[in-house]
């Protein structure tokens, strides 16, 4: 899209010679051509300053539809050139708002300026409709004064006023027609012919009751029938004919009751306002909104529509959705191209219409690759099974796309059940849900939705949304559990642990929350709002409770938080902050966070181990990694992670976990590691562990996980007891 050369009001001016002359030829006015383009540039200033807002002021844009009827440019015509010349040349004069220094439309603005003008051209339209509207309703009026002024008038000077209501009546630009009561046409003007398109003898032959069509409401007749009852004065109705060449003629049709002197009706006048043209744009535009430009589908405005009405059946109704996201579209994209994406979308678009035949059956493209089929009728729970297995059939045909065969998968959600008990945004939420459901468990295939799933993704869903008014608002909180020395059993320190005080949930733990924190990247700030809050405990641990001996607070880091080029600095400040000695801290990373770790990720970790920081290897054991890679790890902790202890539960233990935690804790030791246990819960298991040569250990044994104080008597039991 090239910009026009010259400044902005040299564009204005072009765009109103180039509007002048389309349309002037077709306008009823008295000023010269150049005089009628000087009244368009105000127009154009108004349409310039609609292209370039941040939202579009439809009202003002309707205002210059409407200021073109005020032009006397009333002809049909007018409007259908000029919504050309807008779709045609508008972004090319007027786009300079949204330009790049290039003096091109910015990438990400072309788009949008082309469905702006789309919206321009739709509002521009409305207005235009809406004053001939006004203008046509004022004529009518007139006229129908002037016919009943003329009637009323016979008695006193019958020749002067038939001659006014001739004059009227023929120079009228709207049809005009007179009839009797039974029907009887018995005169029409020149603009009735015209519109109709045969003879005055045509007409004239017939009766208004002869002029039905199927498109017809009933209403109409009925309104008629009270009419020439003389019970209704008048009515207006939007009512369709057939012309003699088998055309439809759209009519804004108004019929009113000629009463006589004594009051009694006599005769009925009918004004037609032809309105074929607009109802053609109006469906034009109307097709346009609802269908997608790209494969001609429904779109999702009238899917919403058509599945709205469908759950609004009468009972015994029911319905059956797929929601189809195809597998991998990305890559295709990225790959090939989106013009080779977008011939994708279109045979997919294909197939789907050949799945989907039967009565009470629609496909519609919801947007991207997204695309959904319904069924409905009284039997619904086979018929969505069916169109499901059809689709995937109709995709399992590679699509050959410049010269190259691609193979489609899709996955699919399916929602079936009765209609009246869900709205369309929740049936759609499921099949959603439903469909990532079947992504998630490998892809190319269909699920039907679980309204238990259906509630857990909702709450996850509504959980991640949260988490960041969360942290703001304070709803976190750490409860801590001790680290106990086995040797003689004293309180070393304990470990940090995040819980969730939810409005709605309650206390969550760390697994409900941690990997969606981690899912959206706010794992970062939580994490570090736990180690500042921790290493500020442990401080107060410290001041407190000098006589309880060394503290150590150990907190976990999630892998995210392992990547983040924060990490070091954060924990220095921290630390100083808080005035806390780095051996003061312990920071613990699962195993298999650092499996096939490289020297770039393992690189913080040795810089706070050379500071004095202490780096724990939490869940030991429970995954792949050589233990000769320990030896290059910046750990100084293992921490065996509770399935070595649920073996000790019986009695005897059994004997090759037994060997199994001998073997790693003389190992780490033969490193300088020291050995902490997880899941001590009875004193056998903590006797048996002492005896193993493991260093320290946690659990419920010595104390559930709780509030800092409690913690604080426990040191303090152990330093005085």
């Amino acid at each position: 899209m090239t910009e026009v050369p010259g400044g902005p009001e040299d564009r204005v001016r072009g765009f109103a010679m180039i509007w002048s002359r389309a349309i002037f030829p077709v306008t009823a006015t008295s000023l010269t051509r150049h005089e009628f383009e000087e009244e368009l540039v105000p127009l154009v200033r108004r349409l310039r300053a609609a292209l370039a807002a941040p939202s579009l002021d439809s009202a003002e844009v309707q205002a210059v539809g409407g200021a073109l009827v005020d032009a006397h440019c009333t002809d049909p015509e007018a409007l259908t050139h000029t919504l050309d010349v807008v779709e045609e040349h508008l972004v090319a004069h007027c786009g300079d708002a949204a330009h790049d220094g290039d003096g091109e439309p910015a990438a990400g603005r072309r788009e949008e300026l082309r469905s702006r003008c789309a919206r321009i051209q739709h509002a521009m339209a409305a207005g235009f409709a809406a004053a001939l509207r006004e203008r046509t309703r004022a004529e009518q009026e007139a006229i129908s004064r002037a016919a009943l002024n003329a009637r009323s008038a016979v008695a006193e000077a019958l020749h002067a006023s038939e001659a006014k209501f001739r004059a009227v009546f023929h120079g009228a630009a709207i049809g005009i027609g007179i009839a009797d009561l039974d029907g009887t046409i018995l005169e029409v003007n020149d603009t009735m012919v015209r519109m109709f398109g045969g003879t005055r003898h045509q007409l004239l032959s017939r009766k208004a009751h002869d002029l039905t069509h199927p498109d017809d409401d009933p209403h109409i007749w009925r309104m008629y029938g009270e009419l020439v009852q003389g019970q209704r004065e008048h009515y207006r109705v939007e009512k369709a004919y057939t012309r003699p060449d088998g055309t439809a003629l759209w009519t804004n049709l108004t019929v009113s009751l000629l009463r006589d002197a004594e009051g009694a009706p006599q005769y009925q006048l009918a004004l037609m306002e032809d309105m074929t043209e607009r109802r053609l744009l109006n469906l034009r535009l109307r097709y346009e909104a609802t269908h997608d430009a790209l494969t001609g589908l429904p779109n999702r405005t009238l899917f919403f529509e058509r599945l709205e009405k469908v759950l609004s059946a009468g009972e015994g109704m029911r319905f059956g959705l797929c929601y189809l996201d195809l597998d991998g579209f990305k890559t295709i994209n990225d790959s090939l191209g989106h013009a080779a994406g977008d011939r994708l979308l279109v045979e997919v678009a294909d197939r789907l219409q050949t799945c989907a035949t039967a009565p009470g059956e629609m496909v519609a493209r919801l947007g991207g690759d997204e695309f959904v089929a319904l069924t409905t009728g009284r039997d619904t729970e086979a018929e969505v099974d069916e169109l499901a297995g059809r689709i995937m059939h109709a995709l399992a045909t590679p699509i050959r796309i410049d010269g190259r065969e691609l193979t489609v998968r899709g996955s699919i959600g399916i929602v079936e059940g009765p209609a009246a008990e869900r709205s369309p945004a929740e049936v759609l939420r499921s099949a959603d849900i439903t469909m990532y459901r079947a992504k998630s468990a490998g892809g190319n295939r269909y699920e039907l939705a679980d309204p238990e799933a259906d509630a857990r993704a909702i709450t996850r869903h509504g959980l991640t949304t949260a988490l960041p008014a969360a942290l703001d608002r304070g709803e976190f909180f750490i409860e801590y559990q001790p680290l106990v020395h086995l040797g003689d059993g004293s309180v070393r320190g304990a470990e940090a642990l995040v819980r969730w005080l939810h409005p709605q949930h309650g206390v969550l733990g760390p697994d409900r929350f941690i990997p969606l924190a981690e899912h959206t990247g706010l794992i970062v700030p939580l994490g570090r709002w736990v180690l500042e809050e921790s290493v500020r405990q442990a401080r107060v641990w410290r001041d407190r409770y000098e006589d309880a001996g060394p503290f150590r607070i150990n907190v976990n880091l999630s892998p995210m938080q392992l990547t983040h080029q924060g990490l070091v600095a954060d924990t220095v400040d921290i630390l100083e902050r808080f005035g806390l000695e780095p051996d003061a801290l312990c920071l613990e990373v699962t195993e298999s966070a650092l499996i096939g770790a490289d020297d770039d990720l393992l690189k913080p970790l040795r810089r706070l181990s050379e500071m004095g920081v202490d780096i724990a290897l939490d869940d030991f054991g429970t995954g792949y990694s050589n233990l000769a890679n320990l030896r290059r790890l910046p750990v100084n902790v293992l921490k065996l992670d509770r399935s070595f202890t649920q073996g000790m539960q019986q009695f005897p233990a059994d004997p090759v976990d037994l060997k199994i935690v001998e073997g790693i804790v003389s190992l780490a030791h033969s490193l300088d590691l020291s050995v902490t246990v997880e899941g001590v819960e009875t004193g056998a298991q903590a006797e048996q562990l002492k005896h193993l040569g493991c260093d320290t250990a946690q659990g419920w044994y010595y104390a559930r996980p709780g509030p800092p104080d409690r913690l604080h008597e426990l040191a303090l039991a152990d330093a005085t007891g």
